[in-house]
């Protein structure tokens, strides 16, 4: 198998679902997620997120699965990412990557994983990534 890198940007919208649970100072929070992808990636996809947000300003956590539905370079299928994500205090760990027999059609047996970056609030990606 060889690797090959994916890269362009992608839109998203958040929806929250239902009221957030708080106590002891911490909220726990359920979203829905929406992505559009442009790029060597043409897809989209939707998704459920679950939040931890503690009373320390940039201490967080989530964790969110999301299925892909498009083309990846050319090659037509879906697949479902899995996220995992924690701030301390503002420093971000983030793990995104594909779920291991996730992929179906042109995609079946996808492995990656994802990075994204926010410049000038434009969510940019490079999905490195082996079929």
């Amino acid at each position: 198998m060889t690797t090959t890198v994916a890269k362009g940007s992608f839109t998203v919208d958040m929806k929250p679902r239902g009221e957030p649970a708080a106590a002891d100072g911490v909220s726990l929070g359920r979203l829905s997620l929406e992505k559009r992808f442009e790029g060597d990636l043409q897809a989209t996809s939707r998704g459920e997120m679950l939040t931890a947000m503690t009373a320390v300003q940039g201490s967080a956590g989530y964790v969110a699965i999301e299925r892909v539905t498009g083309t990846l370079h050319g090659r037509q299928g879906s697949f479902v990412f899995q996220h995992t994500g924690t701030m301390t205090r503002g420093a971000q760990q983030l793990s995104i990557a594909v779920v291991p027999d996730s992929g179906t059609g042109e995609l079946a047996g996808l492995e990656g994983t994802f990075r994204l970056q926010v410049v000038a609030g434009r969510h940019l990606y490079e999905f490195e990534y082996r079929l």
